[in-house]
C-alpha cells in the first residue's frame, strides 16, 4: 500500500504522564498530524461524544468514568483503532487489552518516536482491508513456524499459561517454554507481551 495522506487525520492521546504526553504528540504534529492530549480518561470520552478521531493512543494507568477501565468504556464500541501502553506489561495485560478492542500494545518505558511510528502504522493499517480475524501465519516470521508452534502460539494468544497450554496440547510446561522460547525467536519479540501484540496486530 502506498504512503497515506496525513493530511487532517487527528489522534488522540490519554497518557496521565505529562513530558511523555508532550514528546509524542510533538513527533506527531511534526508528521502532520492534528493531535488532542487528555490527561484523564472522562476528557477523552467527552470529546469522542462529538467527534472520533483517527487513532487512540491510551495508557492503560488512565481511568475512565467512575475509575473505570478507560479501554473498556470504549473497546469495540467504536470504530477507531486504539493503540495501549503500559509499564512493564505481563500477557495477561496484553491479552485483556486486545480483547478489550486494542490493535496494537506498547511496553513501556519507550521512545517517544518509537510509538509515533507505530501509531501511523495503525492508521494505515487501518485504511487498508482489514482481516476478520487474528491470522496465525500473517506476519513477520509467522511462515517459519512449525505445526505444533501454531497450536502452542494460539494457546499464548488466548491467554493460557504454560500449564493449562500443556495441559490442552497434552505435553508438559516445560516443553510448551521451549516452543515458546522457539516461537518468539523466529517472530522476533522481546518478551511474551511483545509477542501477543505482534499475533493480534496482524488481524488489521
Amino acid at each position: 500500500m502506498g504512503q497515506v495522506s496525513v493530511s487532517g487525520q487527528e489522534v488522540y492521546i490519554a497518557d496521565n504522564d505529562l513530558a511523555f504526553r508532550s514528546a509524542v504528540a510533538s513527533g506527531l504534529e511534526t508528521a502532520g498530524y492534528r493531535v488532542t492530549s487528555f490527561s484523564d480518561g472522562p476528557s477523552l470520552l467527552a470529546a469522542m461524544r462529538s467527534r472520533a478521531p483517527d487513532c487512540l493512543l491510551i495508557d492503560l494507568n488512565v481511568k475512565g468514568n467512575s475509575h473505570s477501565d478507560l479501554l473498556g468504556d470504549l473497546g469495540s464500541r467504536v470504530a477507531t483503532p486504539i493503540v495501549t501502553m503500559a509499564d512493564d506489561p505481563n500477557v495477561e495485560l496484553a491479552v485483556s487489552a486486545m480483547k478489550k478492542g486494542a490493535c496494537d500494545f506498547v511496553s513501556k518505558p519507550c521512545a517517544a518516536d518509537s510509538v509515533v511510528g507505530r501509531i501511523k502504522q495503525v492508521i494505515d493499517d487501518h485504511q487498508g482491508e482489514p482481516s476478520a480475524k487474528v491470522d496465525l501465519t500473517n506476519f513477520r516470521g509467522g511462515d517459519r513456524l512449525t505445526p505444533r508452534e501454531r497450536d502452542v502460539l494460539k494457546k499464548i494468544a488466548l491467554g493460557a499459561s504454560n500449564k493449562e497450554a500443556g495441559r490442552q496440547l497434552g505435553i508438559s510446561p516445560r516443553t510448551v517454554e521451549v516452543h515458546r522460547a522457539r516461537i518468539m525467536e523466529k517472530i522476533g519479540a522481546r518478551n511474551t507481551a511483545d509477542l501477543v501484540r505482534i499475533v493480534y496486530s496482524a488481524s488489521l
